[in-house]
């Protein structure tokens, strides 16, 4: 278990994120047209997951807006955002937002994706929601950058995040 905070109070998470040099542990998720995508879906490509609780709460959404345009200039690399809101709630927020350069997946349907990547908050009141974490995968699907935010209220280090795909 990793201990992260909310608002300064100690949460758990269920595990230890993968640790760097490891091969992604592959995903399935559900896109915003409700379609399954895998890990594989994104061979070749360098990958950045911006993990997190809700897009409904206000770091959650920052963090979609800025690596949407911190991101927007990397070659081959897309940006997966993951939580485990309903598709459509991610939907409606990107189309309200305007973004088209991310890929939302949501984690709803089969609850694997926090598990295999041992970072669910396991206590709390978002008990069963994904903590904040940003993974960076290379082309060759090895894990090169992990994040998991100390206190979930704060948002991702991204200079640090984009540094290793520069």
């Amino acid at each position: 278990m990793a201990t992260i905070k909310m608002n300064g109070e100690a949460i758990q998470t269920s595990g230890e994120l993968p640790k760097k040099g490891e091969k992604a542990p592959d995903f399935r998720l559900i896109d915003t047209n409700l379609k399954s995508v895998k890990l594989s879906d994104f061979k070749g490509k360098r990958i950045i997951l911006n993990i997190f609780p809700s897009i409904d709460t206000g770091v959650c959404a920052t963090s979609v807006k800025n690596f949407n345009t911190k991101a927007n200039d990397l070659q081959n690399t897309v940006v997966v955002c993951i939580s485990r809101d309903l598709p459509f709630a991610q939907k409606r927020f990107m189309d309200h937002e305007k973004i088209a350069n991310l890929i939302c997946l949501s984690d709803y349907r089969h609850h694997s994706f926090g598990k295999d990547y041992e970072l669910e908050i396991s206590e709390g009141i978002f008990e069963a929601l994904l903590s904040r974490v940003v993974i960076v995968i290379d082309e060759n699907q090895k894990i090169i950058y992990t994040e998991q935010v100390e206190d979930i209220s704060h948002e991702p280090n991204y200079l640090a995040a984009l540094k290793t795909l520069l």
